[in-house]
């Protein structure tokens, strides 16, 4: 089955040292009395729930997967009661707002809950996690009437929510899609169509599932500006709140995958099934994507639960497995076999998993310490600067920390060796588990597209710069000390190639449009370097002021962050050159001479 452990030392780490969170929260009047001990306690039960209660359901969960039958769907044994534990202990509440029966507890708290619920079982988590994307944007677009209606049975979690965007001819094109909305006399809508690939689309876990649905009003414009964005619950709820009559929407069937087998993957049928508007009319892009913006970031931090649970069992195997002798000499003179972590190349990946794992984490919380500061701060300018950061850095949460995770999951089956291959161990798992990741939310493509189409080239680069600045002080503080020249040179000189590079590929885009299309992914690779380098940077100068006191978890974090700057970060010189490469070499052969 494998092991996994909440990594609380680096989580506090990162909030405490890095981000310095308690005094930032003190800007924000919503979570000004919070201090440091409250978010180590609320971090540390998460911890232990993950550990002891839904990660000893994930490989069973995988073997059982989800059930089928006349459109009701059973998932895997255990995961029923271990969602009522999640609800009883008040976990979807956490960072929800009081007026709802929330906690009120900040965002970045929730994104370490979800970092370790992602670790200990993804399929399992995707159920709670699309709820809480369903309650951020009815809580940002809904009307009075369905936030009274949904928002505390979501928040309670009593009961749970989908986005359902998909249809069979259409996916990230978005502006195909044909589901109808039929307006009725008393203002709500009949809806039509058939929508795919709907995570937990149907289930057990909860009474009733609040469906946000994509479809067209009868005089909608074509293409993306006539979608409108409607609540369609699987049960219509009574005026007193409780459980009424079955709705028109059901499960069709259930998707057999290559992974996430524990969560049910839905076609969903909608029969003249009663929904309501949210937002306006022909403007459900509009609301629908504070639910896609969480959901990209909450698979960001799906790439990072597993690409740290991947390196904890490389590492507990690495440290165990006896296999041949070191090529410097015998380093367990004692034992008929070196263990495999004495050799170079299984360093190597360990390292890498690592590197990963702690510069995701950084990554990741900041950006959610980011999220609280747009929606909370009390200053109007750090709230845009904020929004925006949030906006640029999105698309590298979700492709980067994802291609990150496959990486990494697939280093792990290979530090296995054969046993890696084999189903008992769970190596094999996290890497079918995390392949999804790289498609779903808008696939990684998508994401550079994004990225380099609309949030750097989009606006002249005004947003990039926003965060080249932070890097440029950083580089401007720390550059004149001798003992920083290993990772501020480096930082400096790939943020300047990156500048280069955004202005060389936006001079060809202006005459070829394709060019974007040929760079965005590299681009992206470069991009996500940077970001990593930065914090990485960062966490070098704490390590170094921290080495007196002797703590080997910082001696650690130090040649870890040696390892970032020497092995990983040249990968930008390929991707760079592989961006410069531009559109003729992919599109001179004619599609009929594939």
């Amino acid at each position: 089955m494998g092991q996994y452990a909440a990594p609380l030392r680096d989580m506090q780490f990162v909030l405490h040292e890095l981000l310095d969170v308690e005094s930032e929260l003190k800007q924000m009047p919503a979570y000004a009395e919070i201090d440091a001990d409250t978010v180590n306690q609320v971090i540390e039960a998460a911890g232990k729930f993950c550990a002891d209660v839904i990660f000893p359901l994930n490989q069973s969960g995988d073997l059982e997967g989800c059930h089928w039958n006349d459109g009701e769907v059973t998932t895997p044994k255990g995961f029923k009661q271990a969602y009522r534990q999640y609800v009883e202990a008040g976990w979807p509440a956490l960072a929800c707002n009081p007026d709802f029966g929330g906690q009120g507890l900040p965002r970045f708290v929730n994104n370490a809950l979800f970092e370790m619920a992602n670790s200990a079982n993804q399929a399992w988590t995707m159920y709670p996690g699309l709820s809480h994307g369903a309650y951020e944007c009815l809580h940002t677009h809904g009307t009075d009437e369905q936030k009274r209606v949904y928002l505390a049975k979501l928040v309670s979690g009593e009961w749970t929510g989908t986005m359902c965007l998909t249809e069979p001819h259409c996916g990230t094109d978005l502006g195909m899609l044909r589901t109808k909305a039929e307006p009725q006399a008393d203002g709500t809508y009949r809806i039509t169509g058939t929508k795919i690939f709907i995570s937990s689309g149907e289930h057990d876990l909860a009474e009733n599932i609040v469906h946000l649905v994509l479809a067209r009003l009868p005089d909608a414009p074509v293409g993306t500006k006539g979608i409108s964005l409607f609540a369609v619950p699987k049960f219509n709820p009574t005026a007193d709140g409780g459980i009424g009559a079955r709705n028109g929407i059901k499960c069709g069937s259930i998707e057999h995958k290559m992974g996430i087998h524990g969560n049910s993957t839905c076609v969903m049928n909608l029969d003249d099934a009663l929904g309501t508007l949210v937002g306006e009319p022909n403007k459900g892009l509009n609301a629908m994507f504070v639910m896609m913006n969480a959901a990209r970031l909450g698979v960001g931090m799906q790439g990072l639960g597993l690409t740290e649970v991947a390196y904890q069992n490389s590492l507990a195997y690495a440290r165990e497995r006896l296999q041949m002798r070191s090529l410097s000499g015998p380093k367990a003179p004692d034992k008929p076999a070196d263990p495999i972590i004495v050799h170079p190349d299984v360093r190597r990946m360990l390292l890498t998993q690592k590197a990963y794992a702690e510069g995701g984490r950084a990554f990741s919380y900041w950006i959610a310490l980011q999220i609280d500061k747009e929606l909370s701060h009390e200053d109007e300018s750090v709230r845009k600067d904020a929004a925006d950061l949030v906006a640029l850095l999105t698309p590298i949460i979700k492709a980067f920390l994802t291609d990150n995770a496959f990486e990494s999951t697939n280093h792990a089956l290979q530090v296995f060796g054969g046993h890696g291959f084999i189903r008992e161990w769970g190596m094999e798992q996290y890497v079918r588990d995390a392949r999804i990741n790289m498609i779903y939310e808008g696939t990684n493509t998508i994401q550079s597209l994004d990225l380099l189409g609309r949030k750097v080239l989009g606006d002249m680069g005004a947003k990039m710069k926003k965060f080249g600045r932070i890097v440029q002080d950083f580089v401007e503080q720390e550059g004149v000390k001798s003992e920083m020249q290993e990772f501020i040179n480096p930082l400096a000189d790939v943020g300047e190639k990156l500048q280069k590079l955004t202005m060389e590929i936006g001079m060809k885009a202006m005459a070829n449009p394709d060019e974007i299309g040929a760079a965005a992914v590299p681009y992206l690779r470069v991009a996500g370097h940077v970001v990593f380098a930065y914090f990485w940077a960062r966490m070098a100068r704490i390590a170094l002021d921290k080495q007196a006191n002797d703590d080997p978890f910082y001696k650690s974090k130090l040649a870890t962050a040696r390892f970032y700057f020497a092995k990983l970060l040249p990968e930008t010189a390929f991707q760079i050159r592989a961006a410069r490469a531009g559109v003729k070499p992919l599109m001179d052969l004619e599609a009929e001479l594939f």
